[in-house]
């Protein structure tokens, strides 16, 4: 749970590796991927166009981006395609309650929805806010980047471990700004 394989293909006479989350909790040799189609892209397009039966070759799991048994709350905090490692994580990743931030632009940006919803509304400490920066006029939800969001559910606690994943500018943004509140940065 957590990890990251290495797709590699041959496109257009190109060798091209590219880094997907495993999407899906551990099952044994199966495992799913979250990928986005960039239509100008150069590997998205070539994964897209495949069909069941066909091979890919991979390496891995890599990664250190795992859960870990830890006694204080946790809030996850995720834009786009950030989100797939958090779906692989074994419901929350401790034992004490978690927060789930995830930002996308518009609505159908929101990947999984009805699975965070339906955690929020069955997981007694499981709390789900998705934020979009781009809402349309009937969102009831919060807006705006995900930043201001996880320092509220920080508040004025500083014992909470907060995992990152998505848009490296907001990663390093969020990590500068979790440190400067004196937030660990074992914790983050």
């Amino acid at each position: 749970a957590g990890q990251f394989l290495s797709l590699t293909a041959h496109v257009a006479g190109e060798e091209i590796t590219r880094a997907y989350s495993i999407a899906s909790p551990p099952n044994g040799r199966r495992f799913g991927l979250c990928a986005n189609l960039v239509a100008d892209g150069r590997f998205s397009p070539w994964l897209f166009a495949r069909v069941q039966g066909d091979e890919i070759e991979f390496t891995g799991p890599y990664g250190t981006f795992t859960p870990r048994a830890v006694a204080s709350d946790t809030i996850l905090v995720a834009t786009g395609t950030g989100i797939a490692p958090f779906r692989a994580f074994p419901g929350t990743p401790s034992g004490g309650n978690c927060t789930l931030i995830f930002g996308a632009r518009y609505e159908n940006g929101l990947l999984y929805d009805a699975e965070w919803r339906g955690l929020a509304r069955d997981r007694a400490g499981f709390a789900y806010w998705p934020t979009l920066t781009r809402p349309s006029a009937g969102w009831p939800g919060r807006t705006g980047r995900v930043q201001p969001h996880v320092m509220e559910a920080l508040g004025e606690r500083r014992d909470v471990d907060v995992f990152i994943c998505g848009l490296h500018e907001t990663v390093n943004e969020l990590r500068a700004q979790l440190k400067a509140a004196g937030v660990d940065r074992k914790r983050i």
